[in-house]
């Protein structure tokens, strides 16, 4: 039989075969609603038939703001039945941000579902376009999903599309400047999902939790793309206040997550057990293997088989500190224009840890004499909408993509590491340039970092602004000044006598995407926290941990 070349395709042939196995779970208020595939299919063509009844047509954009929830699925496959095309816009994004968004995509109608702030949106919004309402209170609608889905038959005129037709269009999460429309065809995504699905080995009798931005492309094809063409179940988290119960509800036989959730999780563990009693548990032979299933079931990952870590680089110690625990994290690279994962340490490997592995099957990559990643791939994105001159400009003469991203091939290892992006390097005022994120991986490797930021561009030496961890709190400052300066000395005998810091400077406030200091992905945004503590860090300071 012939592989399905989209996502829904898939679900109709798993709901042709098994129609009553369950696909999708979402709580609301505690209570979880599931949709077996044959019910997804027809929730999924009945809206397809309201879209169309609207007079959107072939072609047409279609935005959806919603957080994580079954029905974001449900419509992103009537929307592709329909012969639509998704723009998926961030439920965090800002007012500027989702009018350049609709204004840009020319988005015919908009999918409003669960949020934080519906007055962002209220604001945002033209008053004449279409608008309709998942099930969660969030704004003043025109349509509501649930009326729809009961006023409407299935929809019977499915739209086969070309492999080559443009299937969605994400827009980049702004790190820097305004954010771009990256063109997904179904080639692309159809690759990323499947070859992910393979290299994985997903397949029905997995379990997946859903609680990463669906606007993203790592939760749709790593996650949402695998599920589908492998007839996995799915699981919503409700919110971030249940996400531990939504978490060990799921039991995922799978699961990704980011840097920041991994360290967050981390924290969790040492505020419970003191990380020397905990390494000291975990040396012992039979109690260390029961205290390390007693975490794994804590964290919700006791059956976890598949375990991964991306959007942003990892400290090697952070995973080191998981493997001991029997939590093996493969850390995978790709981007918005990759369609996701390209390249990942999969299956897992110990001695590879702190790489992010080799290229899936089909992938090509190479590096510059600079040390950029080059990639060629079926996953390829098509276009920069409406950007010509960019897309033409990141593109080399023989199809190679310039990514941006700076790497380093160890041939010991066999695998490519991953270094920062070529925009992050600064010139200290010494005149040689910097490279954060190996430096920011280093220190991240202390429980007591949560988040950390290394800048001096202009400076004597860098320095590194920090967020402490829950781990701090509750120790003497005497104590964590002791363990900071300790970690300053260490990273820095590892470095390059331009790359060595003066100082650590902690911070009180939390870098969060609610003050625009990370992206939707939980990347920090180094030119808003540069402006914002610039000052701060500029003048000379004699001790090593600087105070708020």
């Amino acid at each position: 039989m012939q592989e399905p070349l989209t996502a829904w395709q898939a679900v109709v042939a798993h709901a042709e075969r098994d129609p009553d196995r369950t696909f999708l779970n979402q709580p609301v208020e505690g209570e979880v609603i599931s949709w077996t595939f044959g019910e997804a299919v027809d929730n999924a063509r009945r809206f397809a038939s309201a879209l169309r009844g609207m007079g959107l047509e072939k072609g047409d954009r279609v935005a959806i703001l919603s957080k994580n929830v079954a029905e974001w699925l449900l419509a992103d496959y009537a929307i592709m039945m329909a012969g639509l095309i998704s723009v998926p816009i961030y439920p965090t994004a800002g007012a500027a941000t989702i009018r350049h968004v609709m204004r840009h995509s020319e988005a015919k109608a908009v999918i409003v579902g669960k949020l934080d702030d519906p007055d962002i949106p209220k604001q945002a919004l033209a008053t004449d376009i279409p608008k309709i309402a998942l099930r969660y209170p969030s704004m003043d609608c025109q349509y509501e999903w649930q009326s729809l889905i009961e006023s409407h038959e299935p929809w019977r005129d499915y739209h086969e599309p070309d492999a080559a037709e443009t299937m969605t269009i994400l827009y980049t999460s702004g790190s820097t400047g305004q954010p771009k429309g990256v063109v997904i065809s179904y080639r692309a995504y159809n690759y990323a999902s499947q070859t992910t699905r393979d290299i994985l080995e997903v397949d029905a009798s997995d379990r997946m939790l859903s609680y990463l931005p669906l606007a993203h492309i790592t939760e749709r094809s790593v996650i949402a793309g695998p599920a589908a063409f492998a007839g996995s179940e799915l699981f919503f988290a409700e919110s971030l206040a249940t996400f531990r119960t939504d978490m060990k509800r799921a039991n995922p036989t799978a699961f990704v997550s980011v840097p920041r959730l991994w360290v967050q999780f981390q924290a969790g563990v040492h505020a419970k057990i003191p990380p020397a009693k905990l390494n000291l548990l975990l040396s012992l032979p039979i109690v260390g293997r029961k205290v390390a299933r007693k975490v794994r079931e804590e964290l919700g990952l006791a059956d976890c088989r598949l375990v991964g870590s991306g959007s942003a680089p990892i400290s090697p110690l952070t995973l080191k500190w998981y493997e001991k625990l029997g939590v093996n994290i493969s850390e995978g690279w790709g981007m918005s224009e990759t369609s996701g994962l390209s390249c990942g340490n999969n299956p897992f490997s110990s001695s590879r840890v702190g790489t992010i592995g080799v290229p899936l099957p089909g992938t090509e990559m190479k590096l510059t004499d600079d040390g950029e990643i080059l990639l060629k791939s079926p996953g390829l994105f098509t276009e920069y909408y409406k950007q010509p001159e960019l897309t033409a400009e990141v593109f080399s003469d023989d199809g190679f993509f310039h990514t941006g991203d700076k790497g380093e091939w160890d041939e010991t290892l066999q695998a490519f590491r991953i270094t920062g992006r070529v925009k992050d390097q600064f010139k200290s005022a010494k005149g040689k340039y910097v490279t954060p994120v190996p430096i920011e991986g280093k220190l991240s490797g202390n429980p007591l970092f949560e988040q950390v930021c290394v800048m001096g561009s202009g400076l004597r030496a860098p320095v590194a602004l920090t967020v402490l961890s829950p781990v701090s709190k509750g120790m003497e400052r005497e104590e964590i000044e002791h363990s900071l300066v300790k970690t300053l000395g260490d990273v820095n005998e590892t470095l390059e006598s331009h790359e060595k810091m003066s100082n650590i400077f902690i911070v009180d406030e939390p870098w969060t995407i609610e003050n625009d200091l990370l992206t939707p992905t939980l990347k920090i945004k180094r030119d808003k926290l540069e402006s914002k503590y610039g000052q701060l860090i500029s003048e000379p300071r004699n001790e090593k941990v600087v105070w708020p």
